[in-house]
């Protein structure tokens, strides 16, 4: 026999009899001889499947739970459980793991649940010769075992109604233990489910955090391919408000070459006024002196007509010289006024060049300023801006119009300008006489005023560009 190591799995609940039927105890004696070993005989029935842990005990009559057996011996688990063999079991229990005393005693089978699955009929230890014993018996004997089993009757008969009230306690107690197995079925089962729920969560989730770590990967690539565009960018910035800067003071140096000329324009204009003014005077002059010149020669003529004739020819010569040298001088201050003005539309057209050039920059930093998220204000350099009337008028000058405040305050009887169908270059009504007007008209040449070059009058953005150089 194996030594005992372990308890055997019990229970503290009696369970229905109706387990005890499924296996048999077979062979079992009346009563086994003290000192020598018992074997146990039983037989598995086709509902009953045993288990690793199910165990043999023995009980003492009137047991109530397994807890309470008196010794044990593990099952030996058959090869083949379908076999006829596998039926017919046995298991010996050793002399000196059994009872001394003759109480009445019998097998039970508990398999690892705790669950008595069959029990054998009662059995004692004693010895075998004390059934050959021949007893005799007085009449008050006999009367007082008969007493003795009234007693005896009465209480096998309460023992009855308690076993009666212990099988109803069992019954209820077997239906909760159902019920509460049930509920562990059910829990299992709600058990698995939460697992594999947990589990697809996990799965999910660590396929998200996949997910996430590829996406910060591809977001770190992007950042440092943003961090050195804008670097470029900043770079890029850099050099633009260099060329701004550089532009801006261009487009400074423009504004004060265009102030000079406009200075040097009012300047013309005041001399050309004066000019006129005094040729006024001299026309005066001229008439009062034909005037009076009139009147001698009137009083002198009967007198001194040979001599007459001659001074009106000699007057009339002077005349026509003082004439043609004031011409010579309006013309010389009508050439210098159209050199300048011409010199003024090409510097004009070329700061309205640098303003569209300046303008697309502007456009691009700003573009440039929002990629980043930077204000526009925070440019160091911007293109000054007018308030002023003139500024108004046309939206493309930034400095507005130099001539504006000569023509706003110019009276109605300064010059009245006219355009040249020919080379598109401006006339003064009264500077010009017709002669000279139908001179410039028939004129299909353009000449420089500064190295006297000759250039086609088609060819008048060339010479534009010609003139503009001498400026430079």
């Amino acid at each position: 026999m194996e030594e005992i190591t372990e308890d055997p799995p019990t229970s503290a609940i009696l369970l229905d009899h109706c387990h005890f039927s499924q296996v048999i105890f077979n062979s079992v004696e009346k009563f086994y001889v003290p000192g020598g070993d018992v074997t146990c005989y039983y037989t598995l029935t086709q509902h009953f499947l045993p288990r690793r842990k199910d165990w043999i005990g023995i009980f003492r009559v009137g047991w109530k739970t397994t807890r309470e057996y008196y010794t044990f011996m593990w099952v030996t688990l058959p090869v083949d459980v379908n076999s006829d063999s596998a039926k017919q079991q046995e298991v010996q229990f050793k002399a000196y793991y059994l009872p001394k005393d003759d109480e009445y005693y019998q097998f039970c089978y508990v398999d690892q649940d705790g669950v008595v699955r069959g029990a054998s009929i009662p059995f004692q230890f004693r010895p075998e010769n004390e059934e050959d014993i021949l007893v005799v018996t007085t009449q008050g004997e006999v009367e007082e075992i008969e007493q003795h089993n009234k007693e005896l009757c009465k209480e096998n008969q309460k023992l009855k109604d308690s076993c009666v009230s212990l099988e109803k306690q069992n019954s209820d107690m077997q239906a909760e233990l159902q019920k509460n197995q049930e509920e562990l079925e059910t829990l299992k089962s709600i058990n698995k489910k939460l697992e594999e729920k947990v589990k697809e969560q996990k799965d999910h989730w660590e396929t998200e955090l996949l997910q996430l770590k590829e996406q910060n990967q591809k977001m770190a690539s992007e950042n440092e391919k943003m961090g050195v565009r804008v670097d470029q960018l900043q770079a890029q910035l850099s050099t633009q408000e260099k060329e701004m800067e550089k532009l801006v003071q261009g487009d400074q140096d423009k504004t004060e070459q265009l102030e000079h000329l406009k200075k040097e324009n009012g300047q013309l204009f005041l001399s050309l006024t004066e000019q006129k003014e005094h040729q006024k005077k001299l026309q005066q002059t001229v008439e009062e002196m034909k005037q009076k010149e009139t009147t001698a020669m009137k009083k002198q003529q009967e007198l001194m007509e040979p001599r007459n004739k001659k001074t009106a020819v000699e007057e009339q010569l002077v005349q026509e010289v003082e004439r043609l040298k004031a011409k010579d001088q309006n013309f010389d201050l009508s050439k210098r006024l159209s050199e300048n003005k011409i010199i003024y539309d090409v510097l004009q057209r070329e700061k309205e060049n640098m303003e569209r050039e300046n303008d697309l920059l502007k456009r691009e930093n700003s573009r440039l300023l929002s990629y980043m998220g930077l204000d526009f204000d925070s440019l160091p350099y911007q293109a000054p801006t007018s308030d002023q009337g003139g500024a108004g008028q046309n939206p493309r000058l930034v400095y507005g119009n130099p001539y504006s405040g000569i023509q706003e305050s110019s009276a109605p009887g300064q010059l009245s300008i006219k355009k040249c169908p020919t080379c598109n270059s401006d006339l003064a009504d009264d500077i010009f006489d017709p002669t000279l007007e139908q001179q410039h008209m028939q004129s299909l040449c353009l000449n420089c005023p500064i190295c006297d070059k000759v250039f086609p009058a088609k060819e008048k953005q060339i010479f534009e560009d010609h003139v503009f150089c001498h400026t430079l």
